[in-house]
Order: structure tokens, then C-alpha cells, then sequence
């Protein structure tokens, strides 16, 4: 069948004109994506250091609009103004309270670990105190109980900052203990992260609040977008610490959850460790739990704040590092890393996951060449499918500069510890990546002396004895697919 002239012409014309609109859309997707390439090429080199900004322009040169967005959401980790502002005045206050203490007893610590704690105070701003016990606690369900009977016995305050706070079998003791503390006239202070503990805040935080228990957001959740207090959607509070009447204190890596986190790993159980002190020490730690109070929501909490410390019973010398994006350089990492250039003789490493930058890469490299051995722990199975397979991608650099690496398969290995030698220990919430580095907002212990560090190289060493030695020439011969995850996952490490 002939088609009338008259609609072979419109056809033909309609034709022309979804030619020429796909044509401009295309040359209007070119132009975009080019002028994003160039505006990239310009601008992140001299906002970022030479491995992020290359990072970032690897994924726009392939990804150029949706790479760009994702830029604009997640590439600053510079902090808007007011809480930059709130932080230093929090520090300020802090600092006025601590002129006030006496000057306690200085350890006799030898040069090496006295190096180390005028380091700390510089990059944490928080000078050597005492501990007058130290526990170590491995399960939650221990955890939950010793803080449940702390909370019962408290008379005057209860404060708590965790990552995640899940509402499940195991903590329920843990909400009644803050509800009958209220009751009896304690104040209870709560601040939980706001991605972290997204549902317990949405579907529990009203029910905690009518009880008389004062919970608050740490970095409210955003959309992307920048607040007053608020720079990007992953930028977290990863802290976990607890302190009851200023008297008792508790940090380390549980969150407070039932161990298998919902089954979120097939039924797998994470592993964490957590200290609880008594001492000068716990002023420190609710220290840091006022400062935090204090950007998020402009409060002093003046019933909270610790009294003068006693010169009594002071036996185990610590000090508090926290860090996180308010503080003006990557102080954690600077820490370790200098540690570990004085390592001579053995260094334990156990975290979930270790994607090392250049500088920590370089210091375990220079504790290998000084012959000093180096163990790996992490968990063979991750519970970060990114971060894991890029930590795994590091394994052959590892390997070759000496670095010997153990899998943990029993559970999920969450404990953030390193020991040095056998009087030197870190110990807290953050891992040995570039995100907790840079990111998140952490709070880590130095532990100085062999009594002091005793407890935690025996953990250190029963996650060894249930853990496989990964051999070099087995791990080269893994699976190609597996390489290339790792090594694309790599790529992306400076800005996981």
C-alpha cells in the first residue's frame, strides 16, 4: 500500500525532528559532561590531596554527571562554620575546667612512651591521666549486664553517645535501668548517631523522651544538603562510651545491639572489646561526651561536669585521643603512625578491615625493614562489601613488605586494638582506614606500660590462635573476578 504524499511528508518531517531533539539532547549530554570533566580537572587538585582528587576523577571521567552530583553530596569534609565554632568554644570551657584540677603525679614513663603522650596531648588536646581499675569486657551480653547494675546503683547522672543503638533482647534491661534511673531522680543524657541509630530514634526516641530521658541526634541527617551543623549525609559520630556519676566510664568498639546485628552477616556474631575504667580517667571521657553535647545542641551540662580528680590509688597511666574532621589535621593517624616508627619488636594489628594511606602504609613498611614482626587480625568475612574488598586488595602490598595476615573466620572480628612492642597499646572505636582517619568522629585510649597493655595482647593473641595465616602464594591465586572487585574497590579506597 502507497501512502498519500501529504503523510509520508509529515512522517518523514516527525522523523527529522526526534533525529534532531535526540541529536541536541546528546550534544547537550557531551557538553555537560565536558565542561564537569574540565570544571573537575581544575577545581579537585587543589582541594584535596593528589590520591583523593584522583580518586574523585576517576569516577567523574567515567561517571561524569551522577559522579559529579555524588561529589557535591560526599566529596567536602570540610565542616560548616557554626560547628567548627562550637567545638573550639566547647574545648575552651573544657580547658578552663581542667585548670582547675591540682596537677596529678607524672608517671615515670621511659623517653620512647613519654614521646608518645606529649605527641597525644598535642594532636588530642588531652593531656596523661590515671586509670584506678581497668576491665577488660569481651561479650555484649557482659557489657549490658555491668552497665545495667552501674546504672541501677547511680544517684546523680547517666550519659551514653553510641553509633548505633538498636532496641532488641539485649538492651531492653539497658532501656528499663535509664527509665528507673529517671524515676529515682538521675539525670539521663543520650546522644546516638542519627544514621546509625535511624530506627531506634524513629520508632523508640519519642517513648524514651516522655519517660524523662534527654536524647538528642549527633549529626542529624540532612538529605545531602548542608546546615549549620551538618556537612554530609556520611560524615558520622562513630563514638561508643558511657559514664555514670563522672565516677565510671565505658569505651571501645560495642555498639549497643544483640551481637549478630539482626543476623546481618548469615548469624555470624561480631567480636568487640570495651574497657571499663574507674578514676581521674572518666573525667576525661564524659569530657568528651559534653564537648559532643555541646555542638549538637548548645547546651552545658553543667550537672555533668566531672569534679577535681584524687591523688589516690592512681595506678594505670591512659590517655583520651579523640578525633574526627573538627580537629585541623588526621591526629589518629599521625599518632599510630609515629608509634609504629619505634616499633622494634612486635606489632599487633586487629581491626575489621585495614586500607591504609600512603603514611601508614610507609610506617608499617619502616617497623617491617627494622625487623620488628607484624601481625594483621581481620575478619575473613566483612561486614562492608566496599571497604572490605579494598582492605583485601592491600594483602599482596602487606605480604610483601613483611606484614604477615591472619583471617578471623569464628565471627565478626570488630575489636579496634594495636599493640607495640609490650608497653604500648591503642585501643577505641576507630578503624585502621582512611574513613575513620578523616571522617568519622572517633575516641581511642593509649595505654602505656607491660601491666597496662597485658590485657589487651591476650585478647590480641586468642584471636590469633582461632585465626588462618593467609599464605602469599594461595592468595595470588585467587579467583580473577575476585582481583578485579578487589582492585576496582581499591581505586575507590581514598574515598570510602
Amino acid at each position: 500500500m502507497i501512502l498519500p504524499r501529504k503523510r509520508k511528508d509529515k512522517e518523514i518531517a516527525n522523523l527529522n525532528l526526534d533525529i534532531s531533539f535526540s541529536v541536541f539532547i546528546l550534544a547537550l549530554y557531551n557538553l555537560v559532561s565536558f565542561s564537569i570533566r574540565i570544571f573537575s580537572v581544575c577545581v579537585l587538585p587543589a582541594r584535596h590531596n593528589p590520591s583523593i582528587a584522583m580518586t574523585w576523577l576517576l569516577v567523574i571521567f567515567f561517571w561524569p554527571i551522577p559522579g559529579g552530583l555524588l561529589y557535591l553530596g560526599l566529596g567536602s569534609t570540610k565542616l560548616p562554620a557554626e560547628r567548627i565554632k562550637r567545638h573550639e568554644n566547647a574545648l575552651e570551657r573544657l580547658e578552663e575546667t581542667l585548670e582547675k584540677y591540682p596537677p596529678l603525679k607524672k608517671p615515670d614513663l621511659p623517653e620512647h612512651l613519654s614521646d608518645i603522650s606529649t605527641l597525644s596531648e598535642k594532636l588530642g588536646n588531652w593531656p596523661l591521666q590515671y586509670a584506678r581499675e581497668m576491665e577488660m569486657i569481651y561479650s555484649q551480653k557482659e557489657l549490658v549486664e555491668k552497665m545495667v547494675n552501674d546504672i541501677n546503683a547511680a544517684k546523680r547522672t547517666v550519659t551514653l553517645l553510641y553509633y548505633i543503638f538498636n532496641r532488641d533482647y539485649m538492651t531492653e534491661p539497658l532501656i528499663k535501668a535509664l527509665k528507673h534511673a529517671v524515676k529515682r531522680g538521675v539525670h539521663c543524657y543520650v546522644l546516638l548517631d542519627d544514621l546509625g541509630s535511624k530506627k531506634f530514634l524513629k520508632k523508640d526516641g519519642e517513648e524514651l523522651i516522655k519517660a524523662g530521658i534527654n536524647l538528642r541526634r549527633a549529626l542529624p541527617l540532612s538529605r545531602l544538603k548542608r546546615t549549620p551543623l551538618t556537612a554530609r549525609y556520611d560524615l558520622r559520630n562513630h563514638r561508643k562510651l558511657a559514664v555514670i556519676d563522672c565516677e565510671i566510664g565505658y569505651m571501645g568498639s560495642h555498639n549497643m545491639t544483640e551481637p549478630s546485628y539482626g543476623g546481618k552477616a548469615r548469624g555470624k556474631k561480631w567480636e568487640d572489646l570495651t574497657m571499663r575504667f574507674t578514676g581521674p580517667i572518666v573525667g576525661h571521657l564524659q569530657g568528651i561526651f559534653l564537648q559532643d553535647w555541646y555542638v549538637e545542641t548548645d547546651q552545658v551540662l553543667v550537672d555533668c561536669i566531672p569534679s577535681p580528680p584524687e591523688e589516690e590509688n592512681l595506678k594505670y597511666p591512659l590517655q583520651t585521643v579523640p578525633s574526627g574532621p573538627a580537629y585541623k589535621t588526621q591526629n589518629y593517624q599521625r599518632l599510630v603512625s609515629s608509634a609504629l616508627f619505634q616499633a622494634r619488636e612486635q606489632v599487633i594489628i586487629t581491626t575489621p578491615y585495614l586500607i591504609p594511606d600512603e603514611g601508614l602504609l610507609q610506617a608499617l613498611e619502616v617497623a617491617c625493614l627494622n625487623g620488628t614482626r607484624v601481625d594483621l587480625v581481620v575478619p575473613e568475612r566483612s561486614d562492608q562489601f566496599l571497604a572490605g574488598n579494598a582492605s583485601k586488595a592491600y594483602f599482596s602490598k602487606l605480604m610483601d613488605i613483611g606484614v604477615n595476615i591472619y583471617l578471623y573466620n569464628p565471627g565478626i572480628l570488630h575489636a579496634k586494638t594495636i599493640t607495640i612492642d609490650d608497653d604500648l597499646a591503642f585501643f577505641g572505636s576507630s578503624n585502621f582506614d582512611i574513613r575513620s582517619f578523616a571522617l568519622n568522629f572517633e575516641i581511642n585510649m593509649v595505654l602505656y606500660g607491660k601491666k597496662e597493655t597485658s590485657e589487651l595482647r591476650k585478647a590480641q593473641q586468642r584471636y590469633i590462635s582461632k585465626a588462618n595465616l593467609v599464605k602469599k602464594t594461595e592468595w595470588e591465586n585467587r579467583r580473577i573476578p575476585i582481583k578485579t572487585l578487589q582492585g576496582i574497590s581499591k581505586l575507590l579506597s581514598p574515598i570510602l
